[in-house]
């Protein structure tokens, strides 16, 4: 899978102030396109990453080497881009989800507030990739 990690860019947007590294988003995702672990488990990220990163201090040759031979260095990255358009999809939906639940519940509804449109909310900043 991947671990993006994206910043949103619209600064009218914090998702009802549930995320809790606004404006900084991970999300895991797995080859097939499912989440793996969304936006809102960040501590659950953040221990995959130092797992798997633990003891290594250099990138890994085998890894990247990999990698490179199935992008074409870099030049065939539709792959990684349909992840990437999954994983804002997840984020918006969670998003969308949330508000829906708000409609239901006391204090006010977040419904229609703080819209998200897509990829033009972020920008990738990393990517990690698990083989």
């Amino acid at each position: 899978g991947v671990i993006f990690v994206l910043k949103n860019i619209n600064s009218d947007v914090n998702i009802d102030n549930i995320n809790q590294l606004h404006p900084f988003y991970l999300v895991y995702i797995s080859q097939d396109g499912k989440v793996k672990l969304n936006h809102l488990n960040v501590k659950n990220i953040l221990d995959v990453l130092r797992v798997l990163c633990k003891g290594n201090d250099e990138p890994l040759r085998d890894v990247y080497t990999l990698f490179n031979e199935q992008t074409k260095d870099g030049k065939d990255m539709s792959t990684y881009s349909d992840l990437l358009n999954n994983t804002i999809s997840s984020i918006i939906d969670t998003k969308e989800q949330s508000d829906i639940e708000s409609l239901f519940s006391e204090g006010g509804t977040s419904f229609l507030e703080n819209e998200l449109n897509g990829l033009d909310d972020f920008e990738l900043i990393a990517f990690v990739v698990i083989k």
